[in-house]
């Protein structure tokens, strides 16, 4: 019946399945990476067909994953570009477009006491195909702080500190290697201060000094974040959203920016 002619001719850019969950593992560097990712999987549908074969679909994606993971795969976007390639065998598309979105999880040490820590990001992954080339969009979410720096002066020293999470995003080639890990330093580093999940007394009093020493508005940190990615990326196309999660407002305050590397 997919096959058969729809009753209504419009050709449809994406269709596929979303919110699909299975356990992916990847290996980076000699370490080994599990991901339970939701992933999204969507070609376009010509307008002489009723729908795609969506079984196929699920089951291609399944099957990709059984037998692609025994390779172990270097990355998350080789992954999904080795699907897309065995979907191909099953569908005819001219675009077709692949996320995964999970959680990367850093072991990090504290500042003074150097307890071990674990942090973790939201990031998403994205490969798609189109004219016959695939590129890629990687995004990772990081939290960290802001203090004010005019409540700072006009306050005797004194100011008001909130938690802020930025995104950063990147459009690329698929063939330009970055690192997520890379993309989370740039984000954590451009912060008054990284924020831990873990702190002893002697790390919580490090953490503070330090925000009064770098007080930055929202803007500041999404200007420096931009300036440290065209530093680190090539060749490609950056964005990033910052939000302030305000302390004394009853309103966040927001800034956000791109740039070409």
């Amino acid at each position: 019946m997919q096959n058969s002619k729809p009753d209504i001719e419009e050709d449809l850019e994406r269709v596929g399945v979303a919110g699909l969950r299975t356990i992916v593992v990847t290996e980076w560097k000699g370490k080994e990476y599990r991901f339970v990712p939701e992933i999204e999987l969507v070609i376009d549908l010509d307008k002489k067909r009723k729908g795609v074969h969506m079984s196929r679909l699920v089951e291609a994606i399944t099957e990709s994953i059984e037998e692609e993971s025994m390779i172990r795969h270097g990355s998350l976007e080789e992954l999904e570009r080795d699907m897309l390639e065995r979907l191909k065998k099953k569908h005819s598309y001219r675009r077709a477009d692949i996320s995964m979105n999970t959680e990367l999880v850093i072991p990090k040490k504290t500042p003074v006491t150097r307890r071990k820590t674990m942090e973790t990001h939201d990031v998403g992954v994205r490969v798609f195909y189109s004219n016959g080339e695939y590129r890629k969009a990687l995004r990772v979410n990081v939290w960290g702080n802001t203090l004010c720096p005019h409540a700072l002066r006009s306050s005797n020293g004194k100011s008001h500190i909130q938690r802020a999470d930025a995104t950063l995003e990147i459009e690329t080639d698929y063939e330009n290697k970055i690192e997520l890990e890379e993309m989370i330093k740039c984000v954590e580093e451009s912060f008054p201060s990284e924020i831990y999940t873990l702190l002893k007394t002697e790390d919580e009093v490090y953490v503070v000094n330090k925000m009064f020493k770098r007080p930055k508005f929202v803007e500041d940190v999404t200007r420096e974040i931009l300036r440290d990615a065209k530093k680190r990326f090539s060749d490609c196309e950056v964005r990033v959203r910052t939000v302030s999660h305000e302390s004394i407002h009853r309103h966040n305050v927001i800034a956000e920016g791109k740039c070409r590397c």
